[in-house]
C-alpha cells in the first residue's frame, strides 16, 4: 500500500498572518524527478509512534541480527513494494544488518515546510538573527533555496550561539541555539533517521523518542520496582554528556546503519560548525550542542551502542537475579535483586564508559538499598529509613499503604518546587500592574502546566501546596499595587476560584498505563 500523499490544507494561523497564501503551497512539479515527483505532504510520524511494541517492563526484544555483523547495502524496491519512509521502516525492521544508501531524497519540500511549522515562533534566533516571522515572509522561496543547496551540496551549517539558562540547583546549563534554517533542516533529517533508528532502539530507552515521554519512563520504572525483585537501585547520571560526545565514535555508530554519504556529511557539518560565545567563534572538537534538534537523536544513537546494548548483554550474561533498566537521555536508573550484581555492574559500567570518553557524575551516581523489603531489612540492622532517589522531577520513596503493604511514593522534588515558585514570584512582580484578568490567565497556564506533569497518584499534597503558594504570591502582589487596596481573603478566594484550575490527579496509576501501552 502506498503512502498517503494528499496535499494538506495550510494552518489557519499562517494564512491569517500573511505568511503563506493557499496558492503558495509547494507543488509536485517543483521537484526534479523520481520519488519527489509525487505530491508532497507534511512530516509523517514514525510507524505506530503512539503505540509502542509489546515489551517486558524494562526491555523490548530485538529481532535476530545486529549491527556488529557484516553489513551490506540497502535493498532495491520492486513493483508493488511500499515506498517512502514506510519502506525504510519495513527494511529496518526486517533486516538489522542493512545499511541505507539513499535517504536524503526523503528530505523534500513538504518535510521542510512541516519542520518550519513545528518550530516555536517565539524561539530565540541564532547567530544570523533571522526570526521565524522573517523567514516566513518568503517561505516558499526560502525553502526552495534551502532544498536546492542541500541536494547540490552547497549547504553550509552556521555556528550555534551559546547561551546559558539557570538550573534548579543554581548552576547554569549551556545551550546551543542554532539558526532557523539549521533547525528546519535538522528536524527534517531527524524525522527521516527516526524511521531507521526507532526500529533499533531498545524498549527501556525513553528519552526524546516519538510517542514516548518522561511519564512513560516513570511508569516503566515504577512497574519494574513493584513487579520485579528490586532490592537495590543504581541512580546514575553521566557527567557533561552532551559536551563530551566523541565525534569519531558518533560517525562510526552512524555508519552501522547509514551509508548515504550526503546524510553523514550533513551531520558532520553540524557537529563541526562551532559555537559563538560573546562574539568569539570556537571550534567544537567534541560534543553536540544541547538544544539543537539533531542532538537528542545523536545522543540516543551514542548511548544505544555504548550503554543500551551493553546493559542488555550484561544482564543476560552476568546477572544472577532480576535487573530493571530505564533510561531517559543520559539519566538512567537500574534496579537489582542482588547487591553483588549491582556492585559488579557499577564497576563494569565505569570501565565501559571510559572507553567512549564518558564518565559517571561522582555526586549524582549512588547505589542505595530500595524496594519492598528495604525498610524491614534496614530496621533489622539498626539503620534508619531507606534512602530516596530523584528521577525525572520526582523523589522516589519507599512508603506503605494503610494496611502496611509496600507502596512506591513519588513526590515533586523540593528543589524544583521552590525554584518554580521563585520564578512565579519574580514574574508576578513584573506583571503586578497588569489587569487582573491578564494575570489570572497567565497564572492559570502556569498551574495547568504544573498539574499536567506533576499531578500523579500520591502527589496530590505537593501539587496542592504549589497552587496554595501561587495563591499567596498573587495575593501579596495584588495588595502591593496600592496602599488603599480593598483586597481581603474572601475576595481573593473568589479570584482564585475564577481563574486557577482546581487540583486533581490527571495521570493514571503507572502500572495501569504501562499495561495499556504494552
Amino acid at each position: 500500500m502506498r503512502e498517503n500523499r494528499e496535499t494538506p490544507r495550510l494552518p489557519d494561523h499562517l494564512i491569517r498572518g500573511g505568511t503563506l497564501r493557499e496558492g503558495q503551497w509547494p507543488k509536485p512539479e517543483m521537484h526534479g524527478g523520481g520519488e519527489s515527483d509525487r505530491p508532497v505532504l507534511p512530516a509523517k510520524t514514525p510507524n505506530n509512534a503512539g503505540q509502542p511494541a509489546a515489551e517486558v517492563p524494562e526491555e523490548r526484544g530485538l529481532a535476530k541480527g545486529n549491527t556488529d555483523s557484516t553489513t551490506r547495502s540497502g535493498l532495491s524496491t520492486g513493483e508493488g513494494v511500499p515506498i517512502g519512509l514506510d519502506r525504510v521502516r519495513q527494511v529496518a525492521r526486517k533486516n538489522k544488518d542493512v545499511r541505507f544508501t539513499a535517504l536524503l531524497h526523503h528530505v523534500d519540500l513538504s518535510r521542510l515546510w512541516a519542520a518550519y511549522v513545528a518550530i516555536n515562533p517565539k524561539a530565540a534566533p541564532g547567530v544570523d538573527k533571522v526570526t521565524w516571522e522573517d523567514y516566513g515572509e518568503n517561505l516558499r522561496e526560502n525553502l526552495e533555496n534551502l532544498l536546492a543547496r542541500v541536494h547540490s551540496g552547497a549547504y553550509r551549517a552556521k555556528p550555534t550561539r551559546k547561551a546559558y539558562i539557570p538550573k534548579a540547583d543554581g548552576r547554569l546549563r549551556p545551550l546551543g541555539i542554532a539558526t532557523l534554517e539549521d533547525k528546519i533542516l535538522q528536524r527534517a533529517v531527524v524525522e527521516v533517521l527516526n524511521a531507521v533508528y526507532e526500529e533499533d532502539f531498545l524498549g527501556f530507552s525513553y528519552g526524546f523518542r516519538p510517542g514516548r515521554s518522561p511519564h512513560h519512563a516513570l511508569d516503566a520504572l515504577a512497574t519494574g520496582i513493584l513487579r520485579k525483585k528490586v532490592n537495590w537501585v543504581l541512580d546514575a547520571d553521566i557527567s557533561d554528556f552532551f559536551s563530551k560526545l566523541d565525534h569519531s565514535w558518533i560517525e562510526k555508530f552512524l555508519e552501522h546503519r547509514i551509508a548515504d554519504r550526503r546524510v553523514l556529511r550533513l551531520i558532520r557539518k553540524w557537529l563541526n560548525a562551532g559555537v559563538i560565545e560573546e562574539g568569539d567563534w570556537k571550534r567544537t572538537i567534541e560534543g553536540s550542542p544541547q538544544g539543537a534538534s539533531i542532538s537528542p537523536l545523536l545522543a540516543n544513537i551514542y548511548l544505544h551502542y555504548v550503554f543500551d546494548r551493553w546493559a542488555r548483554q550484561w544482564r543476560h550474561r552476568h546477572a544472577r537475579g532480576d535487573v530493571v533498566v530505564v533510561r531517559f537521555a543520559d539519566d538512567f536508573v537500574v534496579g537489582f535483586e542482588h547487591r553483588d550484581d549491582a556492585q559488579r555492574f557499577l564497576v563494569d559500567l565505569r570501565e565501559r564508559l571510559t572507553k567512549f570518553n564518558l564518565e559517571l557524575h561522582p555526586e549524582k551516581t549512588r547505589l542505595i538499598e530500595f524496594g519492598r523489603f528495604a525498610a524491614q531489612r534496614r530496621r533489622a540492622r539498626g539503620l534508619g529509613k531507606p534512602e530516596t532517589f530523584d528521577y525525572l522531577g520526582f523523589t522516589h520513596i519507599c512508603g506503605t499503604t494503610r494496611n502496611g503493604r509496600f507502596k512506591l511514593k513519588r513526590i515533586t522534588i523540593s528543589k524544583r518546587l521552590r525554584a518554580k515558585l521563585r520564578a512565579v514570584k519574580d514574574q508576578l512582580r513584573l506583571r503586578r500592574h497588569l489587569p487582573i484578568p491578564e494575570q489570572g490567565q497567565w497564572l492559570a497556564s502556569v498551574v495547568r502546566g504544573h498539574l499536567a506533569y506533576y499531578a500523579v497518584p500520591g502527589n496530590s499534597r505537593a501539587v496542592r501546596a504549589f497552587r496554595d503558594q501561587v495563591t499567596r504570591h498573587w495575593f501579596k502582589s495584588l495588595r502591593r499595587r496600592s496602599q488603599r487596596h480593598r483586597l481581603d481573603w474572601d475576595r481573593m478566594h473568589r479570584l482564585v476560584t475564577r481563574w486557577l484550575p482546581p487540583v486533581r490527579i490527571v495521570h493514571p496509576y503507572p502500572d495501569v498505563r504501562f499495561d495499556a501501552r504494552t
